[in-house]
């Protein structure tokens, strides 16, 4: 067995991992090959740029550890990955679809988020283009998807009352405070349209801070769990 030395003193690169991944997906991937290809998976695509990110066979295939790590010899080592692939998209883990471009059919892979899930559905309907580019064969337009959509992923069904004050708020508020005002429900475990509306009331009363500038800082967000709205957070 090869051994580890250990990590380096110092700082060290890091990607995130959504929690779900080792409460929910972690304890049912029974398959080495397919825990090995979904880490990869989350890796690749965090070296990637831009909203839109997906993989393809050669993104895995270029990367001789990661190939090698799957078995030897290469050809063996080809067929763990399609299984592994397989696996994966199978559990639900990955999306893939493939596309028709300049040098034929391509097979993409995209994680199964909801940018994941908005990508293959503008695929899908065709909203997407060829770049030309053999590293990045598409680009895919994406119209982000409304309130009501927005409200049920994140927060919870939508009920008769909960829909007459979400078409309230839409004639109130620009769209970007609203996708931001649940974003801070999610992030702050706060999952209730009080709360979301508290957020958008204080905002429209007090000003909000200037986006321009991008500067929303910890404080900013700090202030809504020690501020006003702490009786109705849990941290």
């Amino acid at each position: 067995m090869k051994g580890f030395s250990g990590f380096p003193t110092g700082r060290l690169k890091t990607i995130a991992l959504p929690v779900l991944f080792f409460s929910e997906l972690l304890p049912i991937i029974d398959n080495l090959a397919e825990l090995r290809v979904t880490l990869y998976a989350f890796w690749a695509l965090y070296q990637k740029e831009g909203d839109i990110r997906y993989l393809r066979r050669p993104d895995f295939w270029s990367d001789d550890l990661f190939m090698e790590s799957l078995g030897k010899p290469r050809r063996a080592a080809e067929a763990v990955l399609q299984d592994a692939l397989e696996r994966a998209v199978a559990r639900g883990t990955l999306l893939h679809i493939s596309v028709e471009g300049a040098a034929g059919v391509e097979e993409l892979f995209f994680m199964n988020t909801e940018r994941g899930r908005a990508a293959v559905e503008g695929i899908t309907k065709g909203e997407w283009r060829p770049t030309g580019d053999p590293a990045e064969p598409i680009s895919v337009i994406v119209e982000r998807p409304n309130i009501f959509v927005l409200y049920e992923q994140n927060i919870g069904p939508l009920t008769p009352l909960i829909v007459e004050q979400l078409r309230d708020a839409e004639q109130e508020y620009p769209a970007a405070w609203l996708r931001e005002s649940i974003e801070i429900a999610v992030n702050n475990n706060a999952r209730k349209w009080a709360y979301i509306a508290r957020v958008l009331e204080r905002w429209r009363a007090g000003g909000k801070y200037n986006e321009t500038s991008g500067r929303d800082s910890a404080r900013d967000r700090r202030r809504y769990i020690e501020g006003k709205y702490g009786d109705i957070i849990q941290h």
